[in-house]
């Protein structure tokens, strides 16, 4: 991850800090969520973008399913014509 925001930055509203586990929770799901968006074509600088924006993270995890499906329906289409996947 380029970037790493503090938990602070992302939860400047909570009345307590999260636990050492939650922290390790929430680092590892964002690291998932930028491996997926990279997987798709969208970086973390990107998707922070969006973010700061106005995209709420449910928007942003929508949108990253909506690449994939596009994502997944492509190798289909590449796999129908005999052309394979470029990615494999």
């Amino acid at each position: 991850m380029s970037n790493m925001h503090s938990v602070s930055e992302i939860r400047p509203h909570s009345a307590e800090p999260l636990t050492l586990a939650q922290q390790e929770v929430l680092e590892r799901a964002v690291a998932k969520i930028v491996l997926i968006g990279e997987l798709v074509g969208v970086n973390a600088d990107q998707m922070i973008l969006l973010l700061e924006s106005g995209l709420t993270v449910s928007e942003l995890l929508e949108y990253l399913g909506a690449r994939t499906r596009q994502a997944i329906g492509k190798r289909a289409r590449l796999e129908v014509c005999g052309e394979g996947w470029k990615g494999d």
